[in-house]
């Protein structure tokens, strides 16, 4: 079934983010194209008139049941997938903020088959994208403690920018 997001006019705006508990990751196998089957950072797209900090907290809501404070911006990256006929199939720009839970006990909802709550040591068993990868590992510098503990306000990208990447 194709979904609105498939072959878009436009680039789709998505919104995702790193929640660390304990040192551990909140991760989600996706339910839906793209990555159907496939673990990742929790988030979605973007309604029309929402804003991005409130994107990102409705849809880890809806994904793993927890409550977010949405933090300081890791990074912009595209996803760009394309058809067997080289048409593209979805393009997404998506911005993955650092996020620190308020309440809530994780479980998967929305377009969420599973959360799983990984440890950094673990992560190579959920096969990730090198991306979903590179952007934990900014979150976990971002916290600067190895993410032992929920992100504090004050925490910005090692550069002092956010950073915007392209990913197939």
């Amino acid at each position: 079934m194709k979904s609105s997001r498939e072959y878009p006019a436009r680039p789709v705006v998505g919104v995702g983010g790193v929640v660390l508990i304990g040192g551990r990751v909140v991760l989600v196998r996706r339910a839906n194209e793209p990555r159907k089957g496939e673990w990742s950072l929790p988030g979605g797209t973007l309604e029309l008139g929402e804003a991005l900090l409130d994107g990102t907290r409705r849809e880890l809501g809806e994904e793993t049941g927890l409550e977010v404070e949405v933090g300081p911006l890791i990074e912009v990256f595209e996803r760009i997938h394309s058809d067997a006929a080289g048409r593209i199939r979805f393009h997404f720009i998506i911005f993955d903020y650092l996020c620190r839970t308020h309440s809530g006990a994780p479980s998967a909802g929305g377009d969420a088959l599973e959360v799983a709550l990984a440890r950094v040591d673990e992560l190579e068993k959920y096969a990730l994208s090198d991306t979903a990868k590179r952007i934990i590992g900014k979150a976990i510098a971002m916290t600067g403690d190895g993410g032992g503990r929920a992100m504090a306000g004050e925490h910005a990208p090692a550069s002092g920018k956010p950073q915007c990447r392209r990913s197939r």
